[in-house]
């Protein structure tokens, strides 16, 4: 496999969530294109796990919660060598390795299976606080959707890790702003979004979800000042819903709605040209 930076993964993975989403005729591809770029910059050297040895004991650890965006952690995997490109082809299908949410069973580099939300957060305070009650020297990445702030769980598990200063826990959100079938603000309002991350105890830092040198600075925890209280961080990323193909940017209706034949064509021919010409 030829090495690539992060912003080159992030556009071999929009691309092959595309071709994935539509072979299985699967949904969800406007939430893998938000959230792609947060992955790349994750797995091009932030979070400390290796393709070659997926299970190494002293690995950090990565979870998306949003498991809907199944098809963009995959593909964004595949291509950091963690299995076989050829896996995507038969994404969402009967018998295929790789499950329409994210699916653990069997796949190299996937910690924990998601989909139903509100799950992701609970479990990875829950690494996050075993690996440093046992001086184990682990971060913990959650990747979140901000519609999965209206879980009850995600809110209970931040006020878990700021009581037992959890500093080893970094969450990611993906604000897109859009869930299901509308603006996040619409469906159950969330602002002001970084005070209550504030309120509950948390280290809150706001980034520009696209821009990978903002995402590196975000999401690499520098050491803690002496006699500065640990607190786990939360980065919340202001993404756009689809990006990277225009007609599906900012439009919830991609959030269900699977890309046919032309649709698929018109994305290739925007992604593609920047690949090649790279």
């Amino acid at each position: 496999m030829v090495e690539i930076n992060s912003r080159e993964l992030a556009r071999a993975a929009r691309i092959s969530a595309l071709r994935a989403t539509h072979a299985g005729n699967s949904s969800h591809i406007g939430s893998c294109l938000s959230v792609i770029d947060i992955l790349a910059v994750l797995y091009d050297g932030i979070a400390h796990v290796r393709p070659d040895c997926p299970d190494d004991p002293a690995r950090d650890i990565v979870i998306l919660s949003k498991g809907h965006a199944a098809a963009g952690l995959y593909s964004v995997l595949a291509h950091s060598g963690f299995f076989p490109l050829e896996w995507l082809e038969d994404y969402s299908q009967d018998g295929s390795r790789l499950g329409g949410h994210v699916t653990s069973t069997g796949v190299p580099g996937v910690e924990f299976s998601t989909g139903s939300l509100g799950h992701g957060l609970p479990f990875g305070v829950g690494l996050a606080l075993a690996a440093k009650r046992r001086g184990v020297a682990r971060k913990v990445f959650v990747v979140m959707s901000d519609g999965e702030c209206d879980e009850g769980t995600t809110w209970e598990s931040a006020m878990l890790a700021a009581h037992h200063d959890v500093d080893n826990l970094v969450v990611a959100i993906d604000r897109n702003h859009l869930q299901s079938l509308a603006d996040t603000e619409e469906t159950l309002r969330l602002e002001p979004f970084a005070d209550k991350w504030t309120a509950f105890g948390w280290e809150v830092v706001s980034v520009d979800g696209h821009d990978h040198e903002a995402l590196r600075h975000g999401l690499e925890v520098p050491p803690r000042a002496s006699g500065v209280r640990a607190r786990p961080r939360v980065v919340i990323c202001e993404t756009v819903k689809g990006k990277g193909v225009s007609f599906m940017e900012n439009k919830v209706l991609w959030h269900y709605r699977s890309p046919d034949d032309d649709a698929l064509t018109a994305a290739l021919s925007e992604l593609q040209p920047v690949v090649e010409g790279r």
